[in-house]
């Protein structure tokens, strides 16, 4: 995948959206600012967080963006690799708690009562 062209297109789809919705874009905008300003972690931690974070969500633009970010500030492949390897491990966990959420689910679903949804 050519990230950079991916990154150029989302950034015109980007702009489209703030033109259509401009506070929704400024609102994104602050937040982000806020969040990457680094009071106690430096600067490659919070990328690879967030890169972990863009893994664990899906979101191929973030994945793009702070893939990139993280690159600038210094975080080697192998410190990527160990973060990403801490978000694969906590996505699973997470799959695992809700697994067991929806076996509650279903044996709650076979319990002798009347059920909410007939």
């Amino acid at each position: 995948m050519d990230w950079e062209e991916y990154l150029r297109q989302m950034g015109g789809h980007m702009r489209a959206l703030g033109k259509a919705a401009p506070g929704a874009l400024d609102g994104f905008r602050s937040l982000d600012a806020a969040a990457f300003k680094t009071q106690h972690l430096d600067a490659k931690t919070t990328e690879l967080i967030a890169l972990a974070v863009a893994v664990s969500q899906g979101c191929d633009g973030c994945i793009g963006v702070h893939a990139l970010r993280a690159a600038k500030v210094g975080a080697t492949q192998e410190e990527v690799a160990e973060a990403l390897g801490v978000a694969v491990a906590i996505s699973a966990g997470s799959a695992l708690v809700f697994a067991g959420r929806a076996m509650e689910a279903v044996v709650n679903a076979h319990a002798p009562r009347q059920h909410a949804i007939d």
